[in-house]
């Protein structure tokens, strides 16, 4: 087991990549933080994860909450003592064009997907910089790299994450901090049942693959990238898009 007693936050947890990244890290033996909004969600990926055998407690958290979130570092911190991973998964969407986005939606976006990544990363870092080591994991996207119709703000902090990491890498390696963004493509999570069929197969139609990725595969780059396997990885942003790009 890659991450055995590997104390690991993961936000964003109670669905989608989020909710497969726990269950990831769980099988991978890591010490699993379930952090998401839903607190009845929470609880229910919580029990799963125990009924399999792993080591998890839940915990509601807004990402935008700095009390919140050093309320759950803290009882961690209490709890084991450490802190060893964190993904900085939760995020949303509130997609316009320019000319029609409002300043509600571009704020909401940047709050919860760039100040949110920011605020749980500064709520750990001390406690990483004390014990000599920690990985921090962000998502980004496809969209934090090329760009996307209509969606200003989404790709402000999915570009803006990246940044982070690759200042974080250059501020905390030397102190065995490592800082690493995954870019992932089409996935397959619940937001995509409400999207017409055509849609779904116009977007599979676009990758080499011809599928989308399962949450699964995202969750597995991030548990290598977690583990010690990655160990010389550092300030990188890995694309996870079937070859969406190419």
């Amino acid at each position: 087991m890659r991450l055995k007693g590997k104390v690991s936050i993961i936000t964003g947890a109670a669905s989608g990549i989020g909710k497969a990244t726990a269950e990831k890290f769980a099988r991978e033996g890591a010490i699993v933080a379930v952090c998401d909004l839903n607190i009845e969600a929470v609880s229910t990926v919580v029990e799963s994860l125990k009924v399999s055998g792993a080591e998890a407690v839940g915990y509601q958290v807004n990402v935008t909450d700095k009390a919140q979130i050093a309320a759950m570092v803290a009882d961690l911190k209490a709890r084991y003592g450490r802190i060893d991973v964190l993904v900085n998964n939760a995020g949303i969407v509130m997609d316009a064009q320019l000319s029609k986005m409002t300043d509600d939606q571009f704020d909401k976006v940047i709050d919860i997907n760039l100040k949110g990544v920011y605020n749980c990363a500064k709520a750990v870092v001390d406690t990483m910089i004390e014990q000599g080591g920690g990985v921090i994991l962000n998502a980004s996207s496809v969209v934090g790299v090329y760009g996307n119709f209509g969606q200003t703000n989404y790709a402000a902090t999915k570009f803006g994450v990246i940044g982070f990491v690759k200042t974080w890498a250059k501020e905390l390696g030397k102190k065995g901090i490592r800082a690493n963004a995954v870019c992932p493509g089409f996935v397959a999570t619940p937001i995509l049942k409400a999207m017409p069929e055509k849609v779904i197969q116009a977007m599979e139609d676009k990758v080499p693959m011809k599928r989308m990725a399962a949450p699964e595969e995202i969750a597995n780059v991030y548990a290598f990238l977690a583990s010690d396997e990655a160990s010389y990885i550092n300030g990188a942003a890995i694309e996870v898009t079937g070859g969406l790009t190419l």
